[in-house]
């Protein structure tokens, strides 16, 4: 009853976030609110839960798409915009917890300033540190603050010499999603 009363945001639906709304949809959260400005590239699909046929669609009506695929009922609010400081708290609103699904740093920090500072009991799960193949062990929850939790390894970063496999990023995307359920039903994630 918890999870299909509950309503949580997905910052980004890319790599991390396209993971984070399956595992969110298919353990019965009933309601999503998704927002990404992006649309699926072929470069995405080494990691990204989307198909070829999907290539060039919004991300955010792709991901829309498949989750009705896994689960019908599910309620969905999907936005096509680039959240920034001027539109993520009204966005997020009705989300006591937001999921940040970024991949670029300065959009991390800008959104988790902007609800902590415009949505104080809103908890948000982010995410730093999942590039690379080094093994899943360095990954964990940190607790920043009562409302702020990092998983990662909170150091790697993408780069040339050290790429994003799908089985780390859905490692922390997965991990993620499980925070996000605990501290629906009550838990410290």
């Amino acid at each position: 009853d918890k999870l299909c009363q509950s309503c949580v945001g997905v910052a980004g639906a890319g790599g991390l976030g396209s993971v984070v709304a399956e595992c969110l949809a298919r353990a019965g959260v009933g309601h999503l609110v998704i927002a990404d400005h992006d649309v699926v590239e072929p470069s995405n699909l080494n990691r990204q839960r989307y198909t070829l046929s999907q290539i060039g669609e919004s991300k955010v009506h792709a991901l829309a798409a498949n989750l009705k695929q896994f689960v019908s009922q599910i309620d969905l609010t999907v936005e096509k915009i680039q959240l920034n400081k001027y539109n993520a708290a009204q966005f997020f609103a009705p989300c006591p917890v937001v999921v940040e699904c970024f991949d670029c740093a300065q959009a991390k920090a800008e959104l988790i300033t902007t609800l902590r500072r415009n949505l104080p009991d809103c908890i948000i799960v982010s995410a730093s540190g999942l590039a690379g193949i080094d093994s899943t062990a360095s990954i964990h929850i940190r607790a920043v603050s009562r409302n702020l939790y990092i998983v990662g390894d909170m150091v790697s970063e993408a780069s040339p010499d050290s790429g994003l496999f799908a089985s780390r990023v859905g490692v922390v995307a997965s991990m993620q999603a499980h925070a996000a359920l605990r501290i629906i039903l009550g838990e410290t994630p």
